[in-house]
């Protein structure tokens, strides 16, 4: 394998991603705002000049609230992948294009996992984008596979387990709400960077989940990050409906890794055993970063 390159690399999986594929030759990594790869011809000419085998796109507007009113949210999550895919097609490279769980409605009966063949049904502006893009590459590009995650976090960026972290040093003491009536499973981007590659070095195509196994509420997750790090905290579980937001949240986001598992690729360990790996490498880093050391 050579000549990859990362979409998004200055996010937090495009960073794993550019770890995880360090010792490809011909590496290289593209961001947005370097470059607007929406625009069909300024996308053919940064890929004409990289020509790369293996195109791996993580870049995606996740605001998801702010979907609701920026429509351009369009471009980075439905444009963009579609003309990766027509140049992918007409140079034979292989796309690896990483979506969500925002492609489904989230109503599907608590603890019932999510299958790859599940009909789509978003329900928010941010989940319509991601199902066009996925629709534009599975349509344009034969030689492509789409990894649908949840819940991700990292060592670098912004994410949920970081911002328990700084609400809870910021307010010792003080009791926090976490919202309990929201299921997923919480996936490490290092963990999911291993499994695009693994996906892309068999060129496996098609549509894959790709998260954690097993399953939690968005305070389970707070309570476990929080004392693998041995930070007191008082988390206090509630519910969606103490949190108002412009967009509807999936309450059940469980998605079953079928497909990877039938070829034999499922890289994904449990979600507490992923959770306390990341914690043995970026606990560290993390705590110092929160605290602005």
């Amino acid at each position: 394998m050579k000549n990859v390159l990362i979409i998004g690399a200055k996010g937090q999986l495009g960073r794993d991603c550019l770890d995880v594929f360090k010792d490809v030759s011909g590496l290289n990594g593209v961001d947005l705002p370097e470059a607007d790869l929406s625009d069909p011809g300024v996308c053919r000419d940064v890929l004409d000049r990289l020509q790369p085998e293996i195109i791996v796109n993580c870049a995606a507007y996740t605001a998801v609230d702010a979907c609701e009113t920026d429509k351009s949210c369009w471009k980075a999550n439905a444009e963009l992948p579609g003309n990766l895919a027509d140049w992918a097609a007409e140079n034979g490279a292989f796309l690896a294009h990483i979506s969500t769980d925002y492609i489904f409605s989230g109503d599907k009966p608590l603890f019932e996992v999510l299958l790859e063949t599940e009909p789509p049904a978003p329900v928010s502006e941010y989940g319509r984008s991601k199902l066009a893009g996925e629709q534009s590459v599975m349509e344009r590009c034969a030689n492509s596979a789409i990894l649908r995650t949840a819940w991700l976090y990292g060592g670098s960026g912004k994410n949920f387990l970081k911002t328990m972290l700084r609400l809870t040093l910021q307010n010792p003491g003080k009791e926090l709400k976490v919202v309990s009536d929201q299921f997923g499973s919480p996936t490490w981007s290092y963990t999911l960077a291993r499994q695009i590659r693994a996906v892309a070095e068999r060129r496996a195509g098609g549509i894959f989940h790709a998260s954690s196994e097993e399953y939690c509420s968005w305070y389970d997750l707070a309570c476990r990050f929080l004392g693998k790090l041995g930070v007191e905290h008082h988390f206090v579980p509630c519910t969606s409906e103490e949190f108002p937001s412009p967009t509807k949240r999936p309450t059940n986001s469980i998605l079953e890794n079928a497909h990877l598992k039938a070829l034999g690729m499922n890289l994904f360990k449990g979600w507490e055993d992923e959770l306390s790996d990341f914690v043995e490498k970026h606990g560290e880093s993390v705590m110092a970063e929160v605290q602005g050391k």
